[in-house]
C-alpha cells in the first residue's frame, strides 16, 4: 500500500504506469494468443479474407491495434491528469 506522505505526482506516475503496462498486456497476450490459435498448422483451404486481410491477421493484429489506437486516445485525453509542479511543490513540502 503506497505511503499517505507519498507526493501525489508519484502517486498519479505509478497509477498511470500500471494502467499503460496493463493495457500493453492485454493486447500481447490477445494478438499472440490469436495469431498463434489461428495461424498456425491449419488447412491452407480453410483460410477466409475479412477486409482483404487473412482472418488470423485481423483478429490477431489489426483489430487490436486498432482498439490499442483507441484506448490510448482515451489515456492521453481522458485519464492522464496535468498537475501544476509548483503548486504541488508548495502543497507538498517535506517537514525538516
Amino acid at each position: 500500500m503506497p505511503n499517505s506522505t507519498e507526493h501525489p505526482l508519484i502517486r498519479s506516475s505509478r497509477r498511470e504506469a500500471l494502467v499503460a503496462v496493463a493495457m500493453w498486456f492485454v493486447a500481447m497476450l490477445w494478438s499472440v494468443g490469436i495469431c498463434t490459435s489461428y495461424g498456425y498448422d491449419r488447412d491452407p483451404k480453410s483460410l477466409t479474407f475479412v477486409l482483404g486481410f487473412p482472418d488470423w491477421v485481423f483478429w490477431g493484429l489489426i483489430v487490436p491495434w486498432g482498439a490499442c489506437t483507441i484506448a490510448s486516445g482515451w489515456f492521453a485525453f481522458a485519464f492522464m491528469k496535468d498537475e501544476d509542479l509548483e503548486s504541488v511543490s508548495e502543497q507538498h513540502q517535506p517537514e525538516a
